[in-house]
């Protein structure tokens, strides 16, 4: 690509990297329930990104969008609903370490999905990457089921938030093809909110009336990890390619887990370390391609 970046693409996924990195604290340390969270998470991260999404010619290309593509578009947002829903909601159950660990097999579902619904073969060293986080992931969840029923639900649930944020990285990559960014993720992020708000209703979780402590933990969450995580993240794809962005998702369990501790004064037990350390080498494995393209 010959375009110029306005901005150096390695910092910007850097700093991506960092604010990710504080989601799993902001929301440990907000005592609003899950789906609360996740709604406010989204909904002020639309508003944050309306004004850049109301100037220029992107509400009407939005409207000249064929049916098909606006559906599209809603797809990803429910799939992202339900990534966030479910995520947010392992960290109730499990360590930050575990959940965000967990969190990030997306690259292996993407490997599976590529091989068994696109027809792009797995070869062997991906094939191995899966078995040794698979075993790694074991070992988290043998470890957590020693320690509580509890944490393997939560386990359990951030599986789930991986499977949804596979397919919501598999989307992004050919809708990103032909919208520019705030056209994208504008109404990805408001359908996501307009789901997770119903979600909340239709289960009795309130959604006003915190004090304000709580909503400016809110605004922190949409702010840093949002904005300054996934959408600088996402912008960066336009210049850095995805192998390198997919491998650069490992600082996040690393960055949380160290903040837990520090923050949280929570520290991941040995099968958890043993186990993250096994699951983060197996994603490595399988999101790594040499320059050659040889397995």
């Amino acid at each position: 690509m010959t375009e110029r970046s306005p901005f150096p693409p390695n910092l910007a996924l850097l700093v991506s990297i960092v604010a990710v990195s504080t989601a799993s604290i902001l929301i440990r340390l907000s005592a609003a329930p899950p789906m609360a969270i996740a709604t406010w998470r989204m909904a002020l991260s639309t508003l944050m990104l309306l004004p850049f999404f109301a100037s220029g010619s992107r509400p009407r290309r939005l409207v000249a969008m064929s049916t098909k593509e606006k559906l599209t578009l809603a797809g990803v947002g429910v799939v992202l609903a339900v990534h966030f829903a479910s995520w947010i909601t392992s960290l109730s159950f499990t360590s930050v370490a575990s959940s965000v660990i967990f969190v990030h097999v997306d690259p292996i579902f993407v490997a599976l999905v590529s091989h068994f619904i696109l027809g792009e073969r797995v070869g062997r060293r991906v094939a191995v990457g899966i078995a040794v986080a698979f075993a790694g992931a074991t070992v988290i969840a043998l470890g957590d089921l020693g320690v509580g029923q509890g944490n393997l639900v939560g386990d359990l649930l951030s599986l789930v938030g991986a499977v949804a944020l596979g397919i919501y990285i598999l989307a992004g990559r050919r809708l990103r093809q032909s919208l520019d960014l705030v056209s994208y993720v504008t109404p990805v992020y408001a359908t996501s909110a307009m789901v997770l708000a119903s979600g909340s209703l239709a289960m009795g979780v309130p959604l006003v009336g915190y004090p304000g402590g709580e909503m400016l933990l809110f605004f922190a969450i949409a702010l840093v990890p949002m904005i300054f995580g996934h959408t600088v993240y996402n912008w960066a794809l336009r210049w850095i390619s995805a192998p390198v962005v997919s491998i650069s998702l490992l600082g996040e369990p690393v960055g949380a887990s160290i903040l837990a501790y520090i923050v949280l004064a929570e520290s991941p037990g040995p099968m958890v370390l043993l186990g993250g350390a096994m699951t983060l080498a197996g994603i490595l494995i399988c999101a790594y391609k040499p320059a050659t393209g040889h397995e």
